[in-house]
């Protein structure tokens, strides 16, 4: 319940005036490390230090971005954003880093950048430091020399003079902790000094921090007047989440680590000009004396009140392990939106409700793509979550700063992690920079100034056509005590036990069914869908054997539904299969499954057909077969997937096909019922839009996924084209002499084509797809492989408990769209959908289970209003909390709560 909530997208714009941002530093893109008279910096003499980077790589070159200023401010351009922050580089202006001597090519080129960004009314953001100290200071004792104050006011004095007309946003040092503890404390940051890691971050940082007072005064005093600018410190910190937020002593400790890293400098300049008291409290009671130095009372009181703002880089959250948290690149990143949203509001309490401009946000990816679509998710979630501060909760937030640009020297990593928005080909001399689809996506952002509420969601009202089926469902396993307690034969789910849980007792509905009636009488369904138990009618699965006591107790269940007003909807096959005609010949990958199913069809129509109206042949085809004979990760657990699963799919249809013709042939003139086949689908979506081949896949996802079984019972007795092309083309490839499809025979798709009077529909969910061809894994036999595409979720989409389901409403429409198109506008029944929860707390309120309901329901009135597509009911999944197969008890679909 917390997460749904927390994690609820939110639809809203910012403020008037908001600034949107890009960012870079120089060292990671400038190159020219030694052109035109720069000074080395000790990023130049680190990273020409073997062993120091990852593949020793270095910025020498970095994107060449001081050769490709015209470039660059294009690329800005193209974003279409209205800030652009980048860094100086102290030693291309000083080379010795003291004002002995001006770099006049430095300056210039600075004037260049400026004047180009301004001409197409981009507003600089310049950071006076971001890491690259000269050398020369580094030889006297950089950071840790207090000279080093007087020399770096000397500089922001000099850049403010210089440059101080055009740029009116100013940041002294970008992200201090940084500098300190990996430069001067663990040494794997330039300097790289680590001789004395529990004093020489302390020094610098005190050294820092005075640095930044004294520039801000000396810009206060001598430049704010006439140049009406704005100057700060960009800080960063990871959100610290307690592990246990009702346990105080956890609530401290994760107020500790932000304050050890966050509050170290922000409290001396935005509150009383001295450390954190418990940051004091920690270091002083560690050693004695402290290793923490001491401001003055009279630099207390220069720090305090030093910035104008609060600039904040935050990229990630800590707590291991973090609920939910998405791995990304590199390893210390952890994609934790709702983070970004607690960080902002402990700033706006702790620091007095300041304005704040987030500096940095990005994610990494680990190899060069321009189809970056992490990227795209990850700045929709954090985006997202900042407007959540920012509208929801108040915080003063007036700007949004992306890292990066474009791909750059990522310090120690090399160029291994891309947080680019533009790709850098570094393995050409041209350095040629290329859009990825974040940057197509940020731009859009920018122009939409947040997330504007989309007419695709608009609700509609209406009504239902006349006589429209409502339902509710279950399936025999799930909810009723097993064939085991009536002396029969069990079914082959039983060989499935996940933590030890199986359904022998599951709901007990096979005791409780009048029970159960009443509560569908108290919700007022017009249907109720259930499932029959083929062992528990076949013991063995022939005819051999019949179980008086199960069709006894079917008789009695569909008797108490039509004495309540509540029509039988009946599936004959929801997985159960009995064990014994796996046992003997391989369930469903023999060939004598099909008329044992047919002859197991016969006795259900003749008991039951007089009083059932509506039947169903087989639930949901694909799961039982590519997860049950393909992948094992389902029940029979049987491995052989693009093989077995094909088989046992094309006996499927022939089960059910030959099931129909035998109700039409025997039994329909008398019964007057229907048959359908259900099977399920999600709906899929290009994951790039500006690809044609992600087009393609998708085609090729929903073809192997519903055409497999749909397309030759409603098209033409055959599968669709790209599954049989593709197939044969990959077994080919693998040496066999036929397609690993087994071929439909022209007496075969005549049997199947026509066989079904509606479109049993299962939906819960949507996904992107992608295509995923690789000449590498041509030899790999599987259904996965054979479709070349695959799929994945946007992770800002609504989670339910079970991790493939996303509540995505918009997508059933579109799918239903999509049926109605590809399948000669059939009439659709949607025989499932619904949403899970976990755990075991009696939870009554679910409201996550509403909202999901009112936008899936809403969407199948748009369908059936807006596209005209032939609906003809609609079925809630489930009744009551149940067996949730491979998950045991620990999913819960239920509209009624079970306590197990």
């Amino acid at each position: 319940t917390i997460a749904r909530e927390r994690d609820e997208f939110h639809y809203g714009t910012f403020p008037e005036g908001f600034k949107w941002s890009v960012s870079t530093s120089a060292y990671q893109i400038e190159g020219g490390w030694n052109v035109d008279g720069k000074g080395e910096s000790i990023w130049d003499t680190f990273s020409h230090t073997p062993g120091k980077r990852a593949n020793n790589e270095t910025g020498d070159i970095a994107c060449d971005s001081y050769h490709k200023v015209k470039e660059d401010v294009n690329l800005v351009k193209m974003l279409g954003v209205q800030q652009y922050r980048f860094s100086i580089s102290w030693s291309r202006i000083f080379p010795d880093g003291t004002t002995s001597y001006v770099n006049q090519a430095g300056v210039d080129y600075y004037n260049s950048l400026i004047d180009s960004l301004l001409k197409i009314g981009v507003e600089p953001v310049v950071t006076l430091y971001h890491w690259d100290l000269p050398q020369a200071l580094e030889d006297v004792g950089g950071l840790l020399n207090e000279t080093v104050v007087d020399r770096f006011n000397e500089y922001a004095d000099f850049c403010f003079k210089t440059f101080g007309n055009r740029v009116k946003f100013w940041i002294t040092f970008n992200e201090p902790y940084v500098i300190t503890w990996l430069g001067y404390g663990i040494g794997v940051f330039a300097p790289g000094i680590n001789s004395s890691p529990g004093e020489a971050p302390y020094q610098a940082a005190h050294n820092i921090i005075k640095a930044h007072a004294k520039a801000y005064r000396t810009y206060k005093k001598f430049y704010k007047g006439k140049q009406g600018g704005r100057i700060g410190m960009t800080m960063s910190t990871e959100w610290a989440e307690p592990k246990d937020p009702n346990n105080p002593s956890d609530v401290e400790a994760a107020d500790r680590v932000i304050q050890s890293i966050l509050g170290w400098f922000a409290h001396p300049i935005f509150k009383n000009g001295d450390y954190p008291e418990v940051v004091k409290k920690q270091v002083n009671e560690r050693r004695t004396p402290s290793r923490l130095p001491v401001f003055t009372d009279a630099e207390k009181v220069e720090i305090a009140g030093t910035a104008d703002f609060f600039a904040i880089n935050g990229y990630t959250s800590r707590l291991e392990p973090i609920p939910g948290a998405i791995q990304a690149t590199p390893d210390w990143l952890k994609i934790v939106p709702w983070g970004m949203r607690r960080l902002l509001n402990w700033l706006d309490r702790e620091y007095g409700h300041p304005t704040v401009y987030i500096t940095e946000n990005g994610v990494g990816t680990s190899d060069a793509t321009v189809d970056d679509q992490i990227r795209v998710n990850f700045y929709k979630a954090y985006i997202n979550e900042a407007l959540k501060a920012q509208q929801l909760d108040g915080v003063d937030l007036q700007g949004y700063t992306a890292w990066s640009l474009m791909d750059n020297f990522e310090w120690n990593s090399g160029y291994g992690p891309r947080f680019g928005l533009f790709e850098v080909d570094f393995n050409d001399a041209m350095r040629p920079r290329t859009p990825k689809r974040s940057s197509i996506y940020y731009n859009q952002l920018i122009r939409n100034n947040g997330f504007p509420p989309l007419q695709r969601d608009e609700r509609i009202t209406g009504d239902f056509p006349p006589n429209f089926i409502w339902a509710t469902a279950t399936s025999s396993y799930q909810p009723m005590r097993s064939p085991l307690y009536l002396k029969g034969e069990p079914t082959v789910i039983l060989m499935l036990e996940i933590d030890g849980t199986n359904g022998d007792v599951a709901c007990d509905s096979y005791h409780k069914f009048d029970v159960d009636i009443e509560l569908l009488r108290s919700m007022g369904v017009s249907h109720y869908r259930f499932s029959l138990s083929w062992p528990r009618i076949l013991p063995s699965g022939n005819r051999t054997t019949i179980n008086q006591a199960g069709i006894t107790y079917y008789h009695a269940l569909i008797d108490g539904l039509l004495a309540a007003g509540i029509e039988p909807m009946v599936t004959l096959y929801h997985w159960d299969l009995p064990n014994a005609l796996q046992d003997s010949f391989g369930g469903w990958v023999g060939a004598e499954i099909i008329d044992l199913f047919v002859e197991y069809a016969d006795i259900c129509f003749k008991e039951f057909g007089p009083k059932v109206k509506r039947w169903i042949t087989f639930n949901e085809p694909w799961v039982f077969t590519v997860l049950g004979y393909g992948n094992g990760a389902h029940s029979p657990n049987i491995k052989d997937s693009g093989r077995l699963d094909y088989q046992a799919g094309k006996n499927v249809l022939l089960a059910h096909a030959k099931a129909y013709r035998l109700y039409q042939t025997q039994y329909k003139a008398v019964q007057n019922g229907e048959v359908g086949i259900t099977c399920n689908s999600d709906w899929s979506e290009p994951r790039n839009q500006y690809r044609q081949v992600d087009y393609d896949a998708t085609n090729r996802v929903m073809q192997f996924f519903l055409g497999w079984f749909m397309h030759p019972i409603w098209v033409n007795g055959d599968y669709p084209d790209v599954m049989k092309e593709y197939v044969a083309k990959r077994s080919a490839a693998q040496g066999e002499a036929t397609s690993r499809l087994p071929e439909l025979t022209t007496q075969e798709k005549s049997l199947i084509f026509g066989t079904s009077d509606f479109f049993g529909l299962n939906h819960y969910t949507t996904n992107l797809a992608y295509e995923t061809f690789s000449p590498d894994r041509i030899n790999e036999v599987s259904y996965y492989e054979d479709r070349e595409a695959n799929t994945e979720q946007d992770f800002t989409w609504p989670a339910a408990a079970s991790v493939w389901l996303k509540d995505v409403p918009w997508g059933i429409r579109r799918l239903l769209s999509w049926i109605k198109k590809e399948y000669n506008d059939p009439p659709i029944l949607i025989t499932e959908n619904g949403f899970s929860e976990e755990g075991n707390s009696h939870e009554l309120n679910d409201w996550w289970r509403t909202k999901f309901f009112h936008g899936y329901i809403n969407e199948v009135l748009k369908a059936i209003q807006l596209d005209n597509v032939n609906v003809i009911g609609y079925t809630a999944w489930s009744l009551m909390d149940n067996f949730e197969w491979a998950e045991g008890y620990s999913e819960r679909f239920g509209l009624h709560w079970v306590d197990f």
